[in-house]
């Protein structure tokens, strides 16, 4: 097989393509400021055999210092242009910035950056978020946190063969710069990928809150799988718990 993807949670997602293996945004601990890990620690080390970590953007729930950490020294990060010095202030040598439509080969695969509408959030850092396109002999989007945007049709436009997209948050309501599971549809109707993921739901909560409100955990993937069912039902949706696999 050419492929696979683990889904670790939230925003981490392991991709293996043409022997080449990445991770997205790794938050891989208990918690994270204020929010709590629902469900177990990822089984396993992560972090065996990567060949480059992918950062979309500056938030706390997608870029966890201690995480980074915990994987191979030495491993590249791909990050954001402008971020660069944020990283070696805290130790990361390994760091490859990039710009919307740049790419990075790694190994077997071309890693282009794509944008995203999100703000970056990180105070005295100026730079874009990301979203990657990884290709090989498959190709996979991965949008990173986002909401619709001109030009996300283009990057379909020559075959996706996976989108892993957001659905949802970290906390019972979202703000801008964020796909909801009504959004979330509409993107996947756009990019047309042969199998679409949701994620960034459910891994995280904030701990006082969980006291006080249900925690919205299953149901933003399936929401956004029964409307994209009505939008785009030609596109296979996949909801994986975290720690599932997915073979390409």
């Amino acid at each position: 097989m050419s492929g696979r993807i683990v889904y670790v949670g939230h925003a981490t997602v392991g991709i293996e393509l043409d022997g080449a293996r990445l991770l997205t945004d790794p938050l891989l601990g208990r918690w994270i400021g204020p929010l709590r890990r629902r469900g177990p620690l990822p089984a396993g080390d992560p972090g065996e055999g990567l060949d480059a970590i992918l950062i979309s953007h500056l938030h706390r729930d997608h870029l966890d210092p201690r995480s980074l950490r915990r994987l191979a020294p030495g491993v590249p990060l791909i990050v954001p242009a402008g971020t660069r010095a944020f990283f070696a202030r805290r130790g990361f040598g390994e760091v490859v910035e990039l710009a919307p439509g740049r790419s990075r080969r790694v190994g077997a695969v071309e890693v282009t950056a794509t944008a995203a509408d999100h703000e970056i959030g990180r105070r005295g850092v100026e730079a874009e978020p990301l979203g990657y396109l990884v290709e090989g002999s498959r190709r996979v989007y991965f949008a990173g946190d986002t909401d619709l945007f001109d030009g996300m049709a283009e990057l379909g436009a020559t075959g996706l063969d996976l989108a892993l997209l957001p659905v949802w948050g970290w906390g019972p309501t979202l703000g801008p710069g964020h796909l909801d599971p009504e959004r979330a549809a509409r993107a996947a109707a756009l990019l047309a990928p042969r199998i679409a993921v949701p994620v960034h739901w459910g891994t995280f909560y904030p701990a006082g809150l969980a006291r006080l409100r249900p925690r919205p955990l299953s149901g933003p993937p399936r929401e956004f799988a029964a409307r994209l069912r009505d939008l785009a039902p030609q596109v296979d949706v996949r909801v994986l718990e975290p720690g599932s696999t997915l073979t390409l």
